[in-house]
């Protein structure tokens, strides 16, 4: 490890009973297509501040404000050693308020709102997998934040509390 960092955010938004999800093609970090939320790297001057990034990223790409939002939180945090570099994910999930609109196309790939019994059987990033199994499982009924560490057997959670 040399001590390089990637710092990277994504929104799962929840509509009924669908969730949002980008069928991104490509990008710098993840190789082969696949599922995922919204979202993308830090900017340099958001390093301290995982909210601003969401916000700007979900803006770019799929037109939406924080007023749009509801309910948004940061439930987990992921790190993972790939690549010669430390990543870490913070995943917000938020429902789409009433009266807001996604717009129809993104940049980064397709957008599709997928039934939530349905996610799972996406293909998606290795870390985002399994929070989402977390998420869907255990996560929305429950008002924790989580940290998971990842290794080759998945990604181990705990709650992460304040003290």
């Amino acid at each position: 490890m040399e001590g390089k960092l990637r710092n990277m955010v994504s929104l799962y938004l929840v509509k009924g009973d669908r969730m949002l999800l980008l069928y991104r093609v490509g990008s710098r970090v993840v190789r082969t297509p696949s599922w995922c939320g919204i979202g993308g790297h830090f900017e340099k001057e958001e390093l301290n501040d995982a909210r601003a990034a969401l916000l700007r990223e979900v803006s770019e790409e799929i037109g939406l404000a924080e007023k749009d939002l509801e309910d948004l939180r940061l439930r987990y945090v992921t790190l993972r050693q790939k690549d010669g570099e430390l990543r870490q994910n913070y995943y917000f999930f938020a429902r789409l308020a009433q009266g807001a609109m996604v717009q129809d196309t993104c940049d980064e790939g397709v957008l599709e709102w997928v039934p939530l019994a349905e996610v799972c059987g996406r293909d998606m990033p290795y870390t985002a997998g399994y929070v989402i199994r977390h998420y869907l499982e255990t996560g929305r009924q429950e008002e924790a934040l989580y940290c998971g560490v990842a290794d080759r057997q998945g990604v181990q959670f705990a709650t992460l509390e304040e003290f």
